[in-house]
This record gives structure tokens, C-alpha cells and sequence, in this order.
């Protein structure tokens, strides 16, 4: 797990460009309810696989934080808007938000 991080970082600090964006930007919303959203879907998945608990609350918080890794990557292209760490922030806290949500409601 530490190597996939490691190499996540070094793999996003050779982007195009970085987006010049506030914390509280427009998009923040959409980045932190639909990586809410992806989470806990990720996770009702897993648990429809009968995954144990764990595996698929797992599951579901890295489908979401790598999706919105992902659109950070799309955005980081020449004549995107830049990579965003703090959209990434917001996508990071949406997951988990959505994961603790899910399990609130088991």
C-alpha cells in the first residue's frame, strides 16, 4: 500500500500544470458528494459480493479516491485545468464521509 502511494505522488508531481483554485471553490461540492456517493456504492458492491466487512468498505473508499485521482490526472493534461491537490482533499474527505455514512446506516 505504501509503494502504490508513494508512486501515486511521484506520478502526479510530474503533471503539466497545478490548478490555481481556492479551498472553497465551486467544484468543491461536486468532488466531495460524488466521492461520498462512489464510496458507498463502492462498498454496497462489495457487500453484494459478500465480501466481509473490511474488504469491501476498502473497496469502496479506493474506488473513490482513485476515480477522483483519475479526473485530477485528466485535469493535469495540456489545456486542462490542472492538477488540484485540493480537490483531491475534498475527494479524499467525500470518501470517507460516504464510507462512514454507509456504515451508520447497516
Amino acid at each position: 500500500m505504501r509503494i502504490c502511494l508513494l508512486a501515486g505522488i511521484l506520478f502526479c508531481s510530474g503533471c503539466t500544470h497545478m490548478a490555481q483554485d481556492e479551498w472553497t471553490g465551486r467544484d468543491k461540492a461536486q468532488h466531495f458528494l460524488s466521492s461520498a456517493f462512489l464510496s458507498a456504492a463502492g462498498n454496497a458492491y462489495g457487500e453484494h459480493q459478500n465480501w466481509r466487512e473490511g474488504r469491501s468498505g476498502s473497496f469502496g473508499v479506493m474506488f473513490a479516491i482513485t476515480l477522483g485521482a483519475a479526473k485530477e490526472l485528466y485535469d493535469s493534461r495540456e489545456g486542462g485545468s490542472g492538477w488540484s491537490w485540493k480537490d483531491f482533499s475534498w475527494d479524499v474527505a467525500g470518501a470517507a464521509t460516504g464510507y462512514a455514512l454507509w456504515n451508520l446506516g447497516q
